[in-house]
């Protein structure tokens, strides 16, 4: 338990049964009635946003999330399997869980999973992977500008647009929050 004085952003709290993260919180105090805290709050699960504002020094119950940096090691049916890189203990996360994640990890790539209690929240990814493109229609001869683009299947069979003039074959670096093309990589 904490109070309302002592939240930071990044402070996950529970609130009604669910995880909720501080994205931003600010101390208010009005001429006249007491003091509050105004807080923005993203959902841990669903992503959702909203506002909420508590009176200045109630008690509010956070939750310990722990974020580990973890190794996935292969899908399991509809799960994935992590391994924790220290310990070497296994942990299996839901297909849901991964999300959009799973569009952009390899086998052997590290993530960082966060948890709660044992049970896994998220994944995180870095802001940009390196992946090869398995197939793309050919580029004409000449066919240099950057005008247009052209679908791209990558190695983990996600789908890209990149600029009409890559081949299949190529390294490319790939947003992992959008899934925008981000340039080409040179071995």
């Amino acid at each position: 338990m904490a109070t309302t004085n002592d939240l930071k952003n990044g402070t996950v709290l529970r609130i009604d049964g669910q995880l909720w993260t501080v994205v931003e919180f600010q101390h208010v105090k009005p001429g006249k009635g007491g003091a509050f805290v105004r807080t923005k709050l993203k959902n841990v699960l669903s992503g959702k946003v909203v506002d909420k504002t508590f009176n200045a020094g109630i008690k509010v119950e956070t939750a310990n999330v722990d974020k580990r940096e973890m190794q996935y090691l292969y899908k399991d049916g509809d799960d994935f399997v992590f391994m924790d890189t220290d310990t070497y203990d296994q942990i299996t996360v839901p297909a849901a869980t991964v999300g959009d994640a799973a569009n952009f990890m390899l086998e052997s790539q590290n993530a960082l999973v966060a948890t709660n209690d044992g049970a896994p929240l998220y994944i995180e990814l870095p802001p940009s992977v390196v992946l090869e493109v398995t197939y793309t229609e050919p580029g004409l001869q000449g066919d240099r500008s950057s005008a247009g683009t052209k679908p791209a299947t990558l190695e983990t069979g996600y789908e890209i647009q990149v600029p009409l003039f890559l081949e299949a074959n190529t390294k490319v670096k790939v947003d992992t929050r959008d899934g925008s093309y981000l340039g080409r990589v040179n071995d």
